[in-house]
């Protein structure tokens, strides 16, 4: 994705990574030649891996751009895909806008997937109440059950989407549960931190209304997954499921505040329960324990700050 105050560089002044090797760029120059029917070359670069947890760049021609993520994980194929799909189903069932998917491309010890990039505007309060509103039609999209008909990945980490008939048992046995041993795996979360975990599972049915009808979710609902442009509010990186709607609307913020506006522009669509502010929290602890395994102990303080708010 193109911010406004992105400044490309020439392929010789940047600094080296693994997605501009050889073999990588000119894998993605013939993918792109293909898709756009005429000759495109890298000419210039602008790396924001530090933005993803994958390397990625966005590279262009210096007429059409694109965003190129590179991994060399053996479930990269998968995940991409699964991106993909995400993407799709979102525009299809809850006519949002989503980047063009360009294509998954297998190469030497790894995959790239390569996809538009788009033109990022500065946000004025109206963007951000588009960002809401946007929020608030995938949430518009309902199913009778939790879950959806296959796994998805949230980042790198594998999700398990089997559905279930309540919410409760939903978040416990698909997201706590196994956040939670993904954490202890990582050998970065103190046994004292999941002694609490084990007793806020426990303790859910009486934190939570299990009186819900399953909302398409985006599941990683941060705000820089919402791509502000000319156009509209576009989705990117989603990790889709029926689930709670306040799962999404805790994950707004949760890294970055925002602006009211977010939540203004989705209440013109949507209400929100005035106990959510209660529950916000509740509904962050499984992606911090994500955080945790990936990153470290860094994060064991958002999720000591959240459990102690339920346990």
């Amino acid at each position: 994705m193109i911010p406004d105050n992105c400044e490309f560089v020439p392929l010789s002044k940047l600094r080296p990574f693994q997605l501009l090797g050889e073999m990588l760029r000119t894998a993605v120059e013939e993918t792109v030649s293909e898709y756009l029917c005429r000759n495109w070359k890298v000419r210039t670069a602008k790396d924001m891996s530090e933005y993803a947890c994958h390397h990625c760049a966005i590279l262009s021609d210096g007429v059409y751009a694109v965003f190129v993520k590179y991994a060399e994980e053996e479930e990269a194929p998968k995940q991409f895909a699964c991106e993909i799909d995400g993407l799709q189903y979102l525009s299809e069932e809850a006519h949002v806008l989503i980047p063009t998917p360009i294509s998954i491309v297998p190469v030497e010890n790894g995959t790239l997937f390569i996809i538009e990039a788009l033109k990022i505007v500065e946000r004025t309060p109206l963007d951000w109440r588009k960002i809401g509103r946007t929020l608030s039609r995938i949430h518009r999209v309902n199913s009778d059950r939790f879950g959806f008909h296959s796994n998805g990945y949230l980042g790198p980490v594998p999700m398990d989407n089997t559905p279930t008939k309540d919410w409760v048992s939903f978040y416990q046995e698909r997201r706590l549960s196994p956040m939670l041993k993904k954490a202890i795996d990582s050998e970065n979360l103190p046994i004292s931190f999941a002694n609490q975990v084990e007793k806020l599972i426990l303790r859910l049915p009486e934190l939570c209304d299990n009186d819900l009808t399953p909302s398409l979710l985006h599941g990683d609902a941060q705000q820089n997954n919402f791509i502000s442009s000319e156009k509209g509010t576009y989705i990117i990186d989603p990790a889709i499921y029926y689930g709670n709607p306040e799962i999404d609307l805790a994950l707004i913020d949760c890294w970055q505040p925002v602006p009211d506006e977010v939540f203004r522009g989705y209440k013109e669509e949507m209400p929100i329960d005035s106990g959510f502010i209660k529950r916000r929290n509740l509904w962050r602890i499984s992606i911090y324990l994500v955080a945790v395994t990936l990153e470290g102990s860094e994060y064991l303080t958002k999720l000591s700050d959240a459990l102690k708010e339920y346990v």
